[in-house]
């Protein structure tokens, strides 16, 4: 318990809380401590009886079942994985960027999910923060099954198409691409490639509550453009769901 309790206090801030609070209200609507149908975004509930919380526990919430749950361990990886590189990667010692991340990449999730009439959010949300971190990695070559290789910028299609081609989904997955290529676009190539303005500074207020640390160093180009020498290894689903990608390798090594 000790060592759990030391792991989990190592991750950084905003991992740490969404990993917790997606186990919690999950056990908490499994056990019946809390009705399942008061965590999910019903569209006219939020929308006509302003009940907003939804817009929240929706992306937290995923429900237990014996179908369901090792979708459920997956993406709780996925999140584990992706956000970690995320936070402590490109965004190391800048954690309002990364909330404002966070934040962005929620609130265009609730938008699809309330004109959609989706009422769990989980899967987009984590597969847009997995899309950004294979766009700032992109050029690190993952391994999939029996040897096949690909580039990381591929990962979220191969995910997408595994999904659509085996359990006849997919819609979860591409809707977490777009939200995280749109993610991509506005703060990177809109105004690095483009030459557009900046739409997508972080607020003050966020950095007012959450500074960012001495000794940062600042994005420079765009995704790219980017180096990914001294990068981890992506790592994904294989096609039954699971993550056994092997070791990934930056090209030319």
């Amino acid at each position: 318990m000790s060592d759990m309790s030391n792991w989990f206090n190592s991750l950084p801030i905003f991992t740490r809380h969404w990993l917790l609070g997606t186990a919690i209200l999950t056990l908490l609507g499994r056990f019946g401590i809390l009705s399942p149908h008061s965590l999910i975004l019903y569209p006219e509930r939020f929308l006509n009886n302003f009940e907003i919380w939804r817009a929240v526990t929706s992306v937290f919430y995923y429900p237990l079942s014996p179908g369901t749950g090792f979708h459920f361990l997956i993406n709780c990886y996925f999140l584990y994985n992706y956000s970690l590189r995320l936070e402590r990667g490109e965004y190391d010692k800048k954690p309002a960027d990364y909330l404002f991340l966070l934040l962005f990449n929620w609130l265009c999730c609730v938008i699809i999910g309330l004109i959609g009439d989706f009422q769990l959010l989980m899967d987009p949300m984590v597969l847009s923060v997995l899309y950004v971190w294979c766009q700032l990695n992109k050029d690190a070559v993952v391994q999939f099954w029996f040897g096949t290789q690909f580039k990381a910028m591929y990962l979220p299609w191969v995910l997408f198409g595994f999904n659509l081609i085996i359990s006849g989904g997919g819609m979860m997955e591409l809707f977490g691409i777009l939200v995280g290529h749109l993610y991509i676009f506005l703060k990177f190539k809109y105004p690095q490639e483009l030459g557009g303005p900046e739409l997508l500074n972080t607020p003050k207020i966020l950095e007012s509550y959450f500074p960012p640390e001495r000794g940062n160093v600042s994005f420079g180009s765009a995704p790219t453009q980017r180096s990914v020498a001294g990068q981890t290894q992506a790592q994904g689903r294989n096609i039954f769901g699971g993550h056994n990608w092997g070791r990934g390798h930056v090209l030319g090594q």
